[in-house]
């Protein structure tokens, strides 16, 4: 690879002031780059922090125009919306009611004008009363996620986000056989230029601890270990992605990002597809917590842990850093 030797070779001539280094560098990280996840509850004027995660909050529907704004201001291109409905219960109904807390957060961000494109998760831990990802079979004590009626369900939901005005629809659940279902739902139901961005290497990880408190999905017992995947496989994400674009997958997903930066490259190199990294809530927090204590450089950690992922594979991040990173990219 090289194509001379010292001291004819010197390679920190091209790092000797940031102009160079600017012209030279090889990964860009602007706000193009950044989903910025946004957390949509029931009731009226509510912007309520989440103490696990500093600096995020959960909106009510009527306060969703205020931070729409900041992230139009950022320059920030996406969001994607998660609900927490007051009501719960088994099937997860909320999710796929016409005035569901994401239907009604669709037509309220749509109805002021936003330009924003809007990306929905698809899932049921948010709105199900036991936390789980779909329709729970019991047989005795023993209860595991049945895959197949839950695709039914996956249907319902995102047919009901497409028709409140969804322009991405983003399945989280892990379900086998979710991307050929959703795609088959869209397309019957009229929605054929609606892209599906899935969750495809999901990994049953203990990064998504703040991320429960704050979405109140938390399991009622058990874990999700039965439908996301081990942490410690990593020929299993290349055949999750494959398949999920083979079913119709327009951009697949590896989550969470930072401890799979070894994932995202491969699923990159491998498939040569848009490809999304989600920097997950216990990845943001560990950096805020540290941060507050005066431990490290808040800017310089996330602006260098996000142009990692980019710099892994990953088109596109969706990270909880998204207003600050962008405002710091904007200076």
């Amino acid at each position: 690879m090289l194509t001379g030797r010292f001291p004819q070779l010197r390679l920190r001539r091209l790092r000797k002031n940031e102009n160079v280094r600017r012209m030279v560098r090889e990964t860009v990280l602007t706000p193009n780059d950044f989903i910025y996840p946004i957390f949509v509850v029931d009731g009226e004027n509510k912007k309520e922090e989440i103490p696990s995660m500093p600096g995020q909050f959960r909106y009510s529907v009527d306060r969703l125009p205020e931070i729409v704004e900041e992230v139009e201001k950022a320059g920030i291109p996406a969001v994607i919306l998660f609900g927490i409905p007051s009501h719960k219960d088994e099937l997860g109904t909320d999710s796929y009611s016409e005035e569901g807390i994401i239907q009604r957060a669709l037509r309220k961000i749509k109805g002021e004008g936003s330009k924003l494109y809007l990306i929905t998760d698809v899932c049921f831990c948010e709105y199900t009363s036991h936390g789980h990802c779909g329709y729970l079979e019991c047989h005795g004590e023993v209860c595991d996620v049945d895959n197949d009626r839950t695709l039914e369900l996956l249907k319902k939901q995102v047919v009901s986000h497409a028709q409140a005005g969804a322009d991405m629809v983003a399945p989280s659940g892990m379900m086998d056989g979710m991307i050929a279902a959703i795609r088959e739902a869209l397309d019957a139901a009229g929605f054929t230029n609606i892209p599906i961005m899935s969750y495809a290497a999901k990994y049953a990880s203990a990064y998504y601890g703040p991320f429960r408190d704050a979405a109140e999905s938390t399991p009622a017992f058990g874990d999700r270990r039965s439908y996301q995947m081990d942490p410690a496989n990593f020929n299993e994400a290349l055949r999750e992605v494959a398949l999920d674009i083979q079913e119709g997958a327009d951009i697949v997903m590896v989550k969470p990002a930072l401890a799979y930066l070894d994932v995202i490259r491969a699923v990159k190199e491998t498939f040569k597809y848009p490809t999304a990294a989600y920097n997950v809530s216990g990845e943001y927090s560990m950096v805020k917590a540290a941060a507050l204590k005066g431990w490290i450089d808040e800017k310089r950690v996330v602006l260098e842990t996000l142009t990692s992922m980019k710099r892994a594979g990953a088109d596109l991040i969706l990270t909880y850093h998204a207003l600050e990173a962008a405002r710091w990219l904007n200076e």
